[in-house]
């Protein structure tokens, strides 16, 4: 049986495990000023649109859906299409397959990766959300997709991680989740270094 009572949490180890991914992926962002503008800001809800096209079909996965109550709910990209067209822009074309297929074997360790970099995005939403507000848009157009859940990100963060981390993984499983969280940041990276910069 493993003791990793004094260790911390997985969610813990993931943020720092990717810190530096994370940190420079940031860092891009802002540099775009992706917020100045309504049209650099459609260009940062073209990355989210094909960042939540790459893991869609794990909202689906009922494998996943048994460690994370609530997945379906958490699904965000119905709502980025929604922002698109308030923005009269049309679904991205990526000529890469999605990361996750419902089709495909999905790794349940990598998916746990990749969807923690999805619902961390979620509390650095509240932060976007007021900048997306400067440039006229909002909940209910253009922002959809960076609204607060009904229970508020942090609320809606701990739930999260709190199944994140009660989920029984091996050490080779647990390095699984580490890789697909950093290869979801640096999809991410790819797609802003491609269509934002």
């Amino acid at each position: 049986m493993k003791t990793d009572i004094l260790e911390p949490s997985r969610a813990k180890r993931l943020k720092a495990l990717t810190h530096e991914t994370h940190d420079r992926l940031d860092k891009s962002i802002m540099a775009a000023a992706s917020f100045a503008t309504v049209e650099g800001y459609g260009r940062f809800v073209t990355v989210q649109y094909l960042f939540h096209r790459d893991i869609d079909a794990l909202y689906d996965n009922a494998a996943l859906q048994a460690l994370l109550p609530g997945l379906m709910e958490r699904r965000r990209l119905p709502l980025i299409a929604a922002d698109l067209a308030d923005l009269g822009l049309p679904h991205p074309h990526d000529d890469t397959p999605p990361a996750f297929s419902a089709t495909d074997v999905i790794d349940i360790s990598a998916a746990l990766g990749w969807l923690y970099v999805a619902e961390g995005s979620n509390m650095g939403a509240a932060l976007l959300r007021k900048e997306a507000a400067r440039i006229g848009l909002s909940d209910d157009h253009g922002a959809r997709h960076l609204a607060p859940a009904s229970d508020g990100p942090a609320a809606h963060w701990r739930a999260f991680t709190a199944a994140l981390d009660t989920a029984q993984l091996s050490a080779e499983e647990d390095a699984r989740a580490v890789a697909g969280a950093n290869a979801a940041f640096a999809r991410v990276q790819a797609l802003v270094d491609a269509r934002v910069g």
